[in-house]
């Protein structure tokens, strides 16, 4: 019964190689683009899978996208910026300077089948993965190690940097254990003093990831915060 009480468990995946750097690209919405629920974002839930975006191999060289694969286009609409991470697949049918997507999506997002907009190697992005993962995650502590292709990141490693409940208490890295605990902080996760050598007693989580089966909606681990580790 737990299991049903408790959201889905957003994952945030930081890449420290991504700097930002922007090449301004034409996208197009094609029909043979899948473009299914579990890529969709809304205001309930995160997309599950990152949608597909198409680029030449001179495109993912120049945003240096073979390493990791996502890539961000950053849309201009009506004064909005519109950010949508995707996972890139090489097709050198694309031309120079364009970038496909789906119709749908495109649509969906913009109003439109075209636009120009800006792509960037993503600096970071989400996903919710269901309790089939979240399962396989169920004691692993910050600090450890995951499989990247557990998260469709194949050949990478993901550091486990923190984590947060749905009322905004994070992991500590110094608390054992999956409960929660009132602890003396000088500094973050859990506070940021605002004068030098300032302490407070806050409520923190342990470093440890629960088992989503024997969690409840209202101390349910929310977020998992993850960074791409080259080393």
């Amino acid at each position: 019964m737990a299991s049903k009480e408790r959201p889905p468990l957003r994952v945030v995946i930081s890449d420290p190689k991504a700097k930002g750097e922007s090449v301004k690209v034409k996208v197009k919405g094609v029909d043979d683009i899948s473009y299914s629920d579990t890529m969709r974002k809304t205001k309930e839930q995160d997309r599950s899978e990152l949608p597909i975006a198409k680029v030449n191999s001179k495109l993912a060289d120049t945003l240096k996208l073979q390493e990791v694969g996502v890539m961000t286009l950053r849309f201009r609409i009506e004064g909005k910026k519109i950010k949508i991470p995707f996972q890139v697949k090489i097709d050198n049918s694309v031309p120079e300077g364009e970038v496909w997507v789906s119709s749908s999506l495109l649509a969906e997002a913009i109003g439109s089948t075209e636009a120009e907009a800006e792509a960037f190697r993503a600096m970071s992005w989400q996903i919710s993965v269901d309790e089939s993962i979240a399962v396989r995650l169920a004691g692993l502590e910050v600090g450890d190690y995951i499989d990247g292709s557990l998260l469709g990141l194949k050949g990478l490693r993901l550091k486990i940097v923190g984590g947060s409940d749905a009322t905004g208490i994070p992991m500590h890295p110094g608390v054992p254990g999956t409960g929660r605990w009132e602890i003396l902080l000088s500094g973050p996760p859990g506070f940021h003093p605002k004068r030098r050598g300032e302490r407070a007693r806050k409520s923190v989580r342990g470093r440890m990831i629960p088992d989503p089966r024997v969690e409840r909606r209202k101390t349910a681990l929310a977020q998992l915060n993850l960074v791409i580790a080259y080393e």
